[in-house]
């Protein structure tokens, strides 16, 4: 695939729309407050969104992976914290359609589709981020239930989150429980003022006695590391990769809007060849960026074998690339780039953090080299 075809080109500037209605117009100001209304997230939720990877029986819309592709780099276009919440919710609906019993899946999942619940990926902790063996929360069985103790913290949407995913240690293995908000044990504490994604209302989760019953085990005792976060987490890199196209395309799109209306020297910045160089190598990337997008969602919908060094390369692509354009845009701005009111120095903050989650550069850089298949360069 070259390019997008006529259908899925529709389809974007569908998203967009939404997203130009919806969350532009606020984008700042929830930037600035540190939370999204969760009005924005039920409209999401209305549109199918929210309900992008669940499967039609459960009330979901089921896209394809090209579609929630292109819904990611929408969503990300608009608002890097709101698409933080889609791929957190994303990475749930995906561990409970995939791996959840009949039971759990007709219990969970519709309520994810509607958007009554919002779901958390509760993995990392302080101690365990990029090496996620090192993760010291425990699950402890007791009789008909589990009992959890320990503290996640950086969790996507954990503030505003109605489920939580937990990985825990239970005998020295991995496992995965699905914990709503109001279990007795379970305690959330916002974490404001990160660096990026502000609005994505990021908090600590901490379980102290937290009893939860077998049934909210997701697979079997032991599966959760491997199989439930590793496939996951495959949802996630994909989300962000294509978020950071998006976050990419904003960056192009308000560099070229301020280059040809603000001069300097008598002449519109955008004649300036310096100013020239910086805009192409922005419009470049974002191509670049979106083909392997493509590339990695053509394979992966196909379940092929290459589909994970696919996904990695597009995400880590798509990600430095954010951060280039993002640091040029500011340039471009020059003072105004700086202003705390503006999008250029939020799309900085936000594509730093892209560089960061779901697999940061160095890991990505040590993963895609062991990836390539042998004979390949």
């Amino acid at each position: 695939m070259h390019s997008l075809t006529d259908v899925q080109d529709k389809l974007l500037r569908e998203y967009r729309r939404f997203v130009q209605s919806e969350i532009e117009p606020h984008v700042n100001v929830w930037d600035q407050e540190g939370r999204v209304p969760r009005e924005v997230i039920t409209s999401m939720a209305d549109q199918g969104f929210m309900g992008a990877l669940i499967p039609a029986e459960y009330g979901g819309s089921k896209l394809n992976m090209i579609e929630f592709g292109l819904l990611n780099e929408a969503i990300g276009y608009g608002c890097s914290s709101i698409r933080s919440v889609l791929t957190v919710h994303s990475m749930v609906s995906q561990a409970v359609t995939r791996w959840g019993t009949q039971e759990q899946r007709a219990a969970w999942l519709p309520r994810l589709a509607r958007g009554e619940w919002i779901g958390a990926f509760a993995l990392s902790e302080a101690g365990a981020g990029s090496d996620v063996a090192q993760i010291g929360t425990v699950a402890t069985a007791d009789g008909d239930d589990y009992v959890l103790d320990g503290v996640k913290r950086w969790i996507t949407y954990g503030q505003g989150a109605d489920v939580f995913l937990v990985f825990a240690r239970s005998k020295g293995r991995y496992s995965a429980f699905v914990v709503e908000r109001d279990t007795p044990g379970l305690t959330v504490s916002p974490i404001d003022g990160m660096l990026g994604t502000r609005a994505s209302m990021i908090a600590e989760l901490r379980f102290e006695n937290c009893r939860v019953p077998r049934s909210a085990l997701l697979g079997r005792a032991g599966f959760g590391l491997a199989p439930v976060a590793s496939a996951a987490l495959d949802i996630g890199r994909y989300s962000v990769g294509w978020g950071s196209i998006g976050l990419a395309q904003s960056c192009l799109e308000l560099s070229l809007g301020h280059a040809r209306e603000r001069r300097a020297f008598g002449v519109p910045i955008l004649d300036h060849q310096l100013v020239q160089r910086l805009v192409t190598d922005m419009a470049t990337g974002v191509s670049a960026a979106r083909l392997l997008g493509l590339q990695a969602g053509e394979l992966v919908q196909a379940g092929d074998s290459k589909a994970v060094a696919a996904v990695w390369m597009a995400k880590y692509f798509a990600s430095t690339t954010a951060m280039r354009s993002a640091s040029d845009t500011v340039q471009i701005f020059g003072a105004h780039g700086c202003d705390p009111a503006g999008s250029p120095q939020r799309l900085f903050r936000d594509a730093k953090v892209m560089e960061i989650i779901e697999g940061s550069t160095q890991i990505q850089q040590t993963m895609i080299a062991r990836l390539i298949p042998s004979g390949e360069s």
